[in-house]
């Protein structure tokens, strides 16, 4: 029988429903019997005992909120009854020990990948079309009209057959299957996006290092790049950003100015022929096998919800400590979502700089969000309040599981590339897609995305593989679901074989030999962290 309420760490005051409860319900858990007293959907959080207004309340053995009034014991939390709080942190109060998950069956498991002059191995192969400012998005996304049509031969979208059909008054048209693509071991992406010019510097020469990071990310065989001429982010703010990642780089970048070219019809011939020809050598480079060492996995969650925290955010835990173990590279990054929990991270980083970094780095971004006339504490979205997730420490707690328990190797500013294996922070903002570019951006190869209510977000240059934390989004959306947890929740599957499984869905992805549900919807998307302000 499944249980209806479960506490996440012994130390907790609070519990998840798992199921609809009534209220005057009466649950016996851990040698008492508890009454619901107010109805209380699965997800959301009741009461182990009674609160006062300012009492502490403790989930995932963390500080994620007061009680801003007194609260009965089996009631349930909402956003009128509970505050954000969390703990202060000023610094390293722990040594950190661990140990590491048996990886044995894994050690001599490899992967199909890319493998690239620097020693990087991707689990894509991709040209990489992108302008250095805006002005350029008409030119790139004529380019990518252009190249998807003779190269990857798309089927016509059925929506754009049935509207044919609706305009003519006819029957709807059958669609055709998809021709085969010209080349059958590249693919040819597109980026655009609103900067490069018009904000202060420092946001281009952020955004050169995003691209320039895009430019050195093992998915990518080599790059076209559109620049206009006048922007702030000028051709050698770029060049100086890809030396700074990697001074050998040995990738095709052909760097095309528009107003040193003369008009849009030259220049586009000209990008024509020269990437094609580009193109056409980065088809013959092939997949070979490479140790799960060489993974470099991303891990992101957007669209959560109160089972994340307990499904689906621990299986990527594991999955990191795995990949750890093993050599290879985890990195956790919205570090809004990790307010609450700075704590156990800092005492976790394997070098006190690395933990002064960290906190440094949530100080400013606090302050900023501060500045600007909000805070963390507005960091839950209206879905993550519905779907029980009503402070940010509460979210952040969750969240952070996605991280596991290995020591933390480096933290990264947004913007900088990964240097070191093992579990690395990245500092984003919580936004899904703009986390996932800097992810990607900062030499990830892969994506895992855990999702409660459903986040349809891709990537142009990394697989982002979808994770439900429960079965019943992964049955209703099943189009963006590429993996469920929602057998943890009944009890039927424990984290760690949830992970084993998802390690080895990982594999297939990593090979080529299974699509994400995000490639196959063609789901592309890219936004640059604007920090700054415009001028």
């Amino acid at each position: 029988m499944q249980n209806k309420i479960i506490k996440v760490n012994s130390s907790d005051n609070v519990a998840v429903a798992l199921i609809n409860l009534k209220a005057g319900d009466v649950i016996a858990f851990e040698g008492e019997n508890i009454k619901i007293l107010s109805d209380t959907k699965s997800k959301h959080k009741i009461t182990l005992e009674k609160f006062e207004s300012g009492d502490r309340i403790i989930m995932y053995g963390v500080l994620v909120g007061t009680a801003s009034g007194a609260i009965e014991k089996g009631d349930v939390l909402t956003t009128e009854n509970v505050k954000h709080q969390s703990e202060k942190v000023f610094g390293k109060t722990a040594s950190f020990s661990w140990t590491a998950p048996n990886v044995e069956k894994w050690k001599n498991r490899t992967f199909l990948g890319y493998h690239r002059e620097d020693g990087q191995v991707g689990t894509e192969n991709v040209w990489l079309f992108f302008p250095l400012v805006f002005c350029e998005n008409r030119n790139v996304e004529t380019l990518k009209e252009i190249f998807e049509k003779e190269l990857l031969k798309k089927k016509e979208n059925p929506h754009q057959m049935l509207l044919r059909s609706l305009v003519s008054g006819g029957e709807e048209t059958q669609v055709a299957e998809k021709s085969s693509d010209v080349f059958d071991n590249i693919d040819v992406k597109f980026i655009t996006h609103p900067g490069g010019c018009g904000g202060i510097r420092q946001d281009s020469e952020s955004l050169a290092r995003l691209l320039a990071g895009y430019v050195n990310n093992p998915n990518v065989a080599g790059a076209t790049v559109l620049s206009l001429g006048c922007q702030n982010l000028q051709i050698n703010i770029f060049k100086e950003a890809l030396n700074t990642i990697n001074p050998n780089l040995s990738k095709p970048v052909l760097i095309y100015e528009q107003q040193q070219m003369g008009t849009v019809d030259n220049m586009l011939s000209v990008i024509i022929k020269e990437s094609f020809e580009a193109i056409k050598k980065a088809n013959n480079i092939e997949r070979k096998p490479a140790p799960l060492s060489m993974l470099k996995v991303g891990l992101e969650c957007g669209g959560s919800d109160g089972f994340s925290g307990i499904s689906a955010n621990p299986t990527l835990g594991a999955v990191s400590d795995m990949l750890v173990a093993l050599n290879g590279t985890a990195v956790l990054a919205e570090f809004p979502e990790l307010c609450g929990v700075e704590q156990e991270l800092v005492n976790r980083c394997a070098n006190d700089a690395d933990g002064e970094k960290f906190l440094a780095l949530m100080k400013a971004f606090e302050k900023s969000v501060v500045d600007a006339g909000s805070g963390f504490d507005m960091n839950p979205s209206p879905g993550n309040i519905k779907d029980g997730l009503i402070t940010d420490a509460m979210k952040s707690a969750g969240a952070a599981k996605k991280g596991g328990t290995s020591p933390v190797q480096g933290v990264l500013d947004y913007g900088e590339y990964i240097t070191k294996p093992g579990l690395n922070l990245l500092c984003t903002p919580g936004n899904d897609v703009e986390s996932t570019t800097a992810l990607v951006g900062s030499g990830v190869n892969m994506v895992l995305f855990t999702t409660g209510l459903g986040t349809p977000t891709g990537n142009p240059i990394a697989p982002i593989i979808k994770v439900s934390s429960n079965t019943e989004l992964a049955q209703k959306m099943p189009d963006i679901i590429d993996i469920e947890t929602g057998a943890v929740i009944r009890g039927e599957k424990t984290i760690e074989e949830m992970a084993e499984e998802m390690l080895g869905f990982m594999i297939e992805v990593a090979s080529g030999k299974v699509k994400t549900k995000a490639k196959l919807l063609n789901q592309n998307d890219f936004i640059p962290w604007k920090r700054g302000v415009s001028l």
